[in-house]
């Protein structure tokens, strides 16, 4: 609503676009009001505050206090001698403006899209022949491009300065999730295969996926890069160390794959990113609103072509390694953040931990399955994986995304 300021005797109006003006003790709610004033000098000024004080005889009295917060943008002003008659506020929206909340409504449909994504892929698996690695790769690459985007040098600054998240998130990836897969496959009484493909999905490292889900929960991107770098460096002795101790079986990792793949799609696509933020932000503003949409389809295209792959496999598998990998990533989501919480990290790291920790990198799983154990169904609960992280996380980014975080420690 927009308040307005004149006198009898001038037909000089002041106004503010950003809020209401206050006369004893009440707001002024007419859009045509006026307040008689002496013919004295008169003015209207800002005190240290940043509140109006009107200014009657050269004595300041406050008339109003206009916001506790600072007034962002200028005090209008403008010759009239009647009511205003129209709202600046309410001029259409631009092709730019409609892009985004085009993107904004696609980015809350979030889960809708990759839950029909994942469905198409078991049903319909052939809808996904048109896929190839290297637009995967693309996609990604393009995904994280526009993730960095939202980001600035001095962001990634402060998430290096974030030992205490950095440290919660790693040792949450490879406690939490480890010893939920161990506890649920006993619980579940899993057949062997199936259990050791549980045990060794909750020893992977954190995906890729779960910086596009952070990026769209409004959690904290450069934590969540950080920590998926962290954990995938680390899975080098982390998932074949664990997954012998749970599974009881030896795992090899490929060290400097993991290691390439990290850089190609993680770390460099998102320091580009920032690097055009912090020195093109003409172009950043063009292209920013394009951005989350992309994400949502890339997240869709992923995981329906990852069930397409496995898909008779999981039609085979039944209800029992469904539920198994669903309480797994469940259980990673909750005490992810949680536990967090409990040890004072903020709303928006915590965020990303849970994200962090509930995603895994079931891609991986499915490969070091399918390479290192003989049986061929064990890789059946990593592509599982990959979908029931997937709605969750989906999900949790819908509801998270409505709100901001209040509280953001640096």
């Amino acid at each position: 609503m927009q308040a307005f300021l004149s006198t009898p005797n001038t037909a000089k109006t002041c106004y503010s676009n950003h809020t209401r003006l206050i006369h004893n003790n009440q707001y002024l709610t007419s859009r045509n009001f006026r307040l008689p004033l002496s013919p004295s000098p008169k003015s209207l000024h800002f005190s240290n505050s940043h509140s109006p004080i009107l200014v009657l005889n050269q004595k300041p009295k406050p008339i109003s206090q206009i916001s506790s917060r600072s007034i962002r943008g200028p005090l209008l002003c403008a010759n009239s001698s009647n009511a205003i008659t129209a709202d600046d506020n309410n001029s259409k929206k631009s092709f730019g403006d409609w892009i985004q909340t085009v993107g904004e409504a696609i980015s809350v449909l979030f889960p809708l899209w990759v839950a029909l994504g994942c469905l198409i892929g078991l049903f319909k698996p052939n809808s996904y022949n048109w896929v190839k690695p290297q637009w995967t790769v693309m996609g990604i690459t393009l995904t994280m491009l526009g993730m960095g985007m939202t980001l600035t040098f001095d962001d990634l600054r402060s998430a290096l300065a974030m030992p205490k998240q950095l440290f919660c998130g790693f040792v949450l990836q490879y406690s939490v999730m480890p010893l939920s897969g161990y506890f649920i496959s006993k619980l579940l009484n899993l057949p062997s295969h199936y259990a050791a493909g549980l045990i060794l999905v909750g020893c992977c490292p954190g995906g890729t996926a779960s910086n596009i889900v952070t990026y769209i929960a409004r959690g904290n991107v450069a934590l969540s890069v950080l920590m998926t770098a962290a954990s995938t460096l680390s899975a080098v002795v982390m998932t074949p160390f664990l997954t012998e101790k749970l599974a009881g079986q030896f795992v090899a990792v490929d060290a400097a794959g993991l290691f390439m793949s990290t850089l190609q799609v993680v770390l460099l696509p998102v320091l580009a990113g920032a690097f055009l933020n912090q020195y093109f932000k003409g172009l950043v503003k063009i292209v920013s609103p394009l951005m989350p949409p992309i994400a949502v389809a890339t997240v869709a295209v992923l995981c329906g072509n990852a069930i397409a792959q496995s898909s008779s496999a999981i039609l085979m598998s039944g209800q029992q390694v469904v539920l198994a990998a669903a309480l797994l990533h469940a259980s990673g989501f909750f005490f992810g953040y949680v536990l967090s919480r409990m040890l004072g990290v903020d709303v928006s790291s915590s965020r990303t931990i849970s994200i962090e920790v509930g995603m895994q990198n079931s891609v991986l799983g499915v490969v070091l399955a399918t390479q290192h154990f003989g049986n061929p169904l064990t890789a059946v609960p990593c592509a599982v994986s990959s979908v029931c992280h997937s709605i969750f996380g989906s999900a949790l980014a819908g509801i998270w995304r409505r709100s901001v975080p209040d509280q953001v420690q640096h």
